[in-house]
Parts: C-alpha cells; structure tokens; sequence
C-alpha cells in the first residue's frame, strides 16, 4: 500500500507553482533563443554559399544584401535589413565550428524534410563537416582553437544579442575572453557590453592578480533572467506574434487606443491610419509609438502617444526623440514635420500636449491649429472614456 501524498500548505503550493514556472520559462527562453541563433547562422551561411558559388551572384555584386534585404522585406521575413544580413554572415564567418554541430541541433527542431532540403544547398565539404563525428573530425580539426567555449554552448547559453556584442571584438582571443566571463557569470547583454566599455579584457592582462580581479568582476555584474521576455521584439517577431498583441501596456491602455484611433479617424480631419504599437529602432533600442497616422491635408505623419497616468516630462521627452526620428527618417519631399500628440489619461489631469517639433512655419503652424483636433475635443473625450471605464467617476 503507498504511503498518502505530503499535504501541502498555500505557502508550499505558491513556492511549488512559482518553481514551476521559472523552470518552464527558462526552458523555453533557452529553446528560443538556441533556435534564433541557429536560424541566424543559417542565414549566414546561405548568403556566404551564395556569394561563393551563385549561378547568378555576378547580377548583384556590391548591392546584394541591399536586394536581398528587399525581397525579403517584402516576403515579411523578420530582422533581415541589411545590417542584420550583414552580421549573419558575419556570425557564420566568425563561428564556423558551429558546423559540427548543426545536424543534431536542426534535428531538435526541424523535421526531416526541411533538414534535408538545408542540407542539399550546401556545399560538399560543408555536408561532410555535417556526417557522423568520425567524418567531421578530419573535415574541420582547427574549429575549436577559433572560440573560447564549445559551440553547442554558443548556441544554448548565449542569445544573439549578446553574439552581436561578440562580434564587434575583432580580436580572436579577446572574443572568447569574454564568451568564457559572459558564460561563466551569466552575464546580462547590457553586463557584456559594459564589460567591454571598461576595457576588462586589458586590464585583466595587465593585472598581476587576474582572479582576484575576476572575482570582482563577476560580484557586481548584471545577471540574466532566465525567462521568455516576450516583450522583446526580436522575440515576438520571430514566434509570429505581431506589436499589439504583446505591446499594451494595461487592458485600460489598450481599450482607450482602440477608441482613439476610431475617434481620431472619425473627426474627419484628414487623418490616414498608418500603424498601432510602430517599432522605430534608435541606436540598437527597439522603441514603439502608439499610433501614427499621415495627415493628408497637412502633409505630414501625426504620432499619438497615450499614457494611463499624469502628465510628467518624461513623457514628452519620450514623444519629442519619436518625432524628431520621423522627421530625419521618414520625410519626403513635400512633406511637412511630423507632429506629436501626447494623451495622459490621470483622473482630473486629463492633460493635451501637441509637440511641435520645430516646426517654424507659420503659415503652417495657423493650418496645424485648424486641422488637428481641438485641445477641448481631446481632454473631453479622454474624461469620457475614462468616465465609462470607471462607474464611480460623477
């Protein structure tokens, strides 16, 4: 007869699903992040294929990656710019000792069809590296020397964000410094690229105590959660998942931006819907404006950002940098600045901020005035929205 289960107490039955889904999360951030790596080393390898032996590679030469970032742009294939393109290939050129290991990795996660139409695109001596370990042995025996770490580790404890941190070590012995530190001390990005920033590699050289200096680069670094941001944008990207369903800041947010873009469209001032939850990437932060509209009367883009609380001057530093984006990156000729509207929905601080973003016209300032919606009009229909929201509200 088995002995009767261990009851178990709230407390134990919150630690016990807590546990649970920590090590679920973990599992899948590591299943995504190993399989986007491996499908930008892919893609790396692809475009090297093809620059070395594509039938018609001569037609393209220089602009390749600018075409090829084109068709696949227009195919709706995630993060494949030109730069992106170019660190792919550029990740497939550094980490060749992936190789080895490609056959049971893509067997994790592709059926056999797709691995087999893969591995017809290669190249001879590239499917050899791809047979059983006796045959790779002699195809490939000086990989391991270019890396600090194996590379089924490459690809399961790093993400491609920190591999693009990596790349930029033009130094073979200084990348896999840091690949061994970053492994070793689960490092976040922003930890390895601040590590980098503070030269550690050198001074580890120069220091005559390396571990006590190890150590005390490991105490105070910035960990990595072990969790599926899903917020992350490369992420969402990659599972198919589209801005606004993973962007929304509150339930509350997002019923009042479904009203707005209606109530905006519906004023019929020249309002063109454009996008909801935009990502504009700065720098290498990845940014999402709430809505953006073309105004086809004032001739320039209208950005609305909404924010579920008082007005602070964060917010409106955070609308002016997307305004000012817009006006260096997407104007065109004829057109006007883009023009920014800041929404803060606070009870009793229903506040309507337009950013006019320099614009100095004043010709056009007296048309922005007639055509964009009234500040009455805006703080009339936020209180309302949040008076239907809240029964409470006289």
């Amino acid at each position: 007869m088995t002995a009767p289960a261990t009851r178990l107490s709230f407390e134990r039955l919150v630690a016990l699903i807590g546990e649970t889904h920590a090590e679920m999360a973990a599992q899948a951030s590591r299943a995504v992040n190993s399989t986007l790596t491996l499908r930008n080393w892919l893609i790396g390898l692809h475009i090297e294929e093809y620059e070395r032996r594509g039938v018609d590679r001569q037609q393209y030469g220089e602009k390749l990656l600018d075409r090829l970032s084109e068709s696949l742009t227009q195919d709706r294939v995630a993060r494949c710019g030109k730069r992106d393109l170019y660190r792919y290939r550029q990740f497939y050129l550094t980490y060749p000792q992936i190789v080895p290991t490609l056959t049971p990795q893509l067997a994790k996660t592709l059926p056999p069809d797709a691995l087999t139409r893969i591995r017809e695109s290669l190249t001879p001596e590239l499917n050899k590296a791809l047979s059983p370990p006796s045959h790779a042995d002699n195809i490939v025996p000086t990989l391991s020397a270019q890396s600090g770490v194996p590379a089924s580790e490459i690809l399961t404890k790093l993400s491609f964000s920190h591999i693009a941190e990596l790349l930029q070590c033009d130094d073979a012995t200084k990348r896999a410094f840091y690949e061994l530190e970053c492994i070793r001390g689960n490092w976040s990005v922003r930890e390895l690229r601040r590590q980098i920033a503070s030269l550690y590699y050198e001074r580890s050289g120069l220091s005559t105590d390396k571990a006590k200096l190890a150590a005390l680069a490991q105490q105070g670094a910035e960990r990595a959660l072990p969790t599926l941001t899903i917020r992350d944008p490369y992420v969402f990207e990659f599972l198919g998942l589209t801005p606004q369903e993973v962007m929304g800041e509150s339930h509350l947010e997002d019923q009042l931006l479904d009203k707005l873009q209606d109530f905006l469209l519906e004023l019929g001032h020249g309002f063109c819907f454009e996008a909801r939850q935009k990502r504009i990437l700065i720098g290498d932060s990845h940014n999402f404006v709430d809505l953006v509209f073309y105004h086809r009367i004032l001739k320039c883009h209208v950005l609305v950002e909404l924010k579920a609380g008082a007005f602070n001057h964060e917010n409106i530093g955070q609308l002016n940098t997307y305004v000012s984006w817009y006006r260096k990156n997407m104007m065109t000729d004829g057109d006007n600045p883009p023009v920014g509207i800041l929404l803060c929905t606070q009870k009793d601080h229903a506040l309507v901020e337009y950013a006019l973003a320099g614009i100095d016209n004043g010709l056009f300032v007296s048309k922005y005035m007639l055509k964009l919606p009234k500040k009455e009009e805006m703080q009339r229909f936020i209180e309302e929205q949040m008076a239907a929201q809240d029964p409470e509200v006289p």
